[in-house]
């Protein structure tokens, strides 16, 4: 996977999947406690991101379903 630009948020996707491989990682093992903590850091990162898609996502969702005001 190729990292965006640092000016560039990650999309979903690409936080998802650098999550998904990261957990893979810390589950084989192996890893110094540095190493493991980093990743750790690095997972706590990426769900907020992921969490932060997903709100706003439902948000808008929420915002699409509710009928305009009257006045």
């Amino acid at each position: 996977m190729t990292d965006p630009p640092a000016d560039q948020p990650l999309s979903y996707e690409q936080a998802r999947d650098e999550l998904v491989q990261l957990v893979q990682r810390l589950e084989t093992g192996g890893a110094p406690l540095d190493e493991s903590l980093a990743l750790w850091e690095r997972g706590e990162q990426l769900a907020a991101i992921c969490q932060a898609w997903l709100d706003d996502a439902k948000a808008r969702v929420e915002a699409a379903r509710t009928p305009p005001d009257r006045d």
